[in-house]
């Protein structure tokens, strides 16, 4: 009877490749402006808006008056939280009713699920550490990883459940694994610039102690690297004549481009809070563009059915 109830059940409600395929990418979208709404927490001092965690106050788990806009800032990027823990259980729930299920799915669906409340942790961490910059810096990390394995996900669920083939050479996929591994080190260079700025989330809030001058100097050659080897695959991909790698390469050193302009930009004049809040942002946009030539890489392709095999023939016998 259990068994019929569940089967009624998956008719009822069918997950469709469409819905899940839409699902995943909103998980995307909301894990990157959780990202940007993080980010105007601290350009508005709102980190310790609420002083506590998991608590706002020592007596309430929300705002008060008396807390003013900081906290309602700071509460209110909490509570975003929440509807993006909502969006990735959809996200797991829908993969766990999916039939058939794509291989490798499950394992991305629960590591985004469980990601939330990680990175929900560690933003607590940097409230009861009065916004330790390391920790504050710590967060924004988890928070790409988080993003990354959404953006895994969604490429699962718009592929087929096929084995993976190369698209290019064995050189440019070793070129492009190490264009990755430098975007997340810029990303890793990126947070020490910020912690080592003015916009640390509250006025009483210490700083990583670096120089803000060399480590931003060390930032940009990084990205300098960066847009390098992105150029080098653009036109590497081109040579081999892989058509969706190029594309790919592309729209990564257009953002790039981009990215480098607004953190120029917002160096020279000072950091404003518009720009830094820009360039979050942005830094989203480059990990994605990055994980999308990674991906272009190499494809999957349909598992070709078993051909269909003719019946033996009966032995024919001679009557007596």
């Amino acid at each position: 009877m259990r068994r019929i109830r569940s089967v009624k059940a998956s008719v009822r409600f069918p997950v469709t490749p469409t819905l899940l395929r839409r699902l995943a990418y909103a998980s995307i979208i909301a894990n990157v402006a959780i990202v940007v709404t993080g980010g105007a927490v601290r350009l508005t001092a709102s980190g310790l808006g609420c002083p506590t965690w998991p608590r706002c106050t020592d007596e309430s788990y929300h705002t008060t008056a008396e807390m003013g806009v900081h906290g309602v800032i700071e509460f209110s990027n909490r509570l975003l939280t929440f509807a993006v823990g909502i969006i990735a259980l959809a996200v797991l729930l829908a993969v766990v009713a999916r039939r058939p299920r794509p291989r490798g799915l499950l394992p991305l669906a629960v590591a985004v699920f469980l990601g939330i409340p990680a990175q929900a942790v560690i933003g607590g961490i940097t409230v009861l550490t009065h916004l330790n910059p390391w920790v504050v810096g710590l967060h924004f990390l988890a928070s790409m990883a988080v993003i990354a394995a959404a953006y895994a996900l969604w490429r699962r669920t718009v592929e087929p459940d096929g084995p993976t083939t190369p698209t290019v050479p064995a050189p440019l996929r070793t070129l492009a694994l190490l264009t990755t591994l430098v975007s997340a080190a810029v990303l890793v260079v990126g947070t020490w610039v910020t912690g080592s700025g003015p916009h640390a989330g509250d006025r009483g809030a210490a700083r990583n102690g670096l120089d803000p001058q060399a480590i931003s100097q060390v930032h940009a050659d990084g990205v300098f690297l960066l847009i390098g080897l992105s150029v080098a695959l653009l036109f590497a991909f081109r040579a081999v004549g892989a058509v969706r790698a190029a594309r790919a390469a592309a729209v990564l050193v257009a953002v790039e481009l981009g990215q480098g302009l607004i953190g120029f930009v917002q160096y020279f004049t000072h950091l404003p809070a518009l720009l830094v809040a820009a360039h979050m942002l942005g830094s989203c946009l480059v990990l994605l563009a990055t994980l999308a030539v990674l991906w272009a890489t190499r494809e999957r392709r349909a598992v070709s059915p078993p051909a269909a095999t003719a019946p033996a023939a009966e032995p024919v016998t001679a009557g007596v």
